[in-house]
């Protein structure tokens, strides 16, 4: 039974520790893009998207207790929405249709 404890433990942190290049990368990308982009594609503006990835970065990089806090599932969360549904639209709005 230990040995799952220990698998769980280190799935847990695997997963805080790839959290913070994740948000790091969310949040430069954030930062880089057009402010115009954000309402083009119907989501929030450019200054909330990235306070809401800095907040969340700042989240996984200040958790002192990593992954037994479950505080980092708040920054993974908003940095994963970002990556997932905000990313591409900005993207694709910035370039234009693909045919």
């Amino acid at each position: 039974m230990s040995v799952l404890y220990n698998l769980d433990s280190y799935v847990l942190l695997v997963l805080w520790l790839l959290g913070i290049p994740v948000g790091l990368y969310a949040f430069v990308h954030a930062l880089m893009q057009r402010s115009d982009a954000f309402t083009a594609a119907d989501k929030l503006t450019k200054p909330v998207w990235c306070a809401i990835t800095g907040v969340g970065l700042a989240i996984l990089a200040i958790s002192t207790s990593g992954p037994y806090s479950f505080l980092w599932l708040i920054g993974i969360i908003a940095v994963l929405i970002y990556i997932v549904d905000v990313r591409p639209r900005v993207v694709e709005i910035q370039q234009g249709p693909r045919w």
